[in-house]
């Protein structure tokens, strides 16, 4: 989705947010397999790989970071369970905050539209 002047940032924001909640998602629910590489997002860079993209399609793909753990398990798991779920619970605040001024947004252009 390209950069738009009618919400600036944060459509692009919201969608990289997004799609970094599938990835945390992933990485909580395979604490347990052996051999899983826990991975997360540069946001920096995925939300200028989104703002780039000229589809509406756009892939974090390219900012996506294997985890280093503090305390890797013999399995070769790199879950650390209270570090995806304290970052899960961040990026969830920070969706709500985009999607809450996003709405803000939509709001105002409607009330203007409707001439109040």
């Amino acid at each position: 989705m390209p950069n738009d002047s009618l919400f600036g940032v944060h459509g692009a924001a919201l969608e990289v947010r997004s799609q970094r909640m599938g990835v945390l998602a992933s990485n909580i629910a395979n604490a347990s397999t052996p051999g899983f590489k826990a991975q997360d997002v540069n946001f920096h860079n995925a939300l200028a790989a989104v703002e780039s993209s000229s589809s509406g399609n756009a892939s974090i793909t390219g900012a996506l970071q294997y985890r280093v753990p503090s305390q890797p398990s013999l399995d070769g798991n790199t879950v650390e369970l209270a570090t995806e779920q304290t970052a899960f619970a961040e990026n969830a605040v920070a969706y709500q905050t985009t999607l809450s001024f996003l709405n803000g947004r939509i709001s105002q252009i409607t009330r203007a539209l409707r001439g109040e």
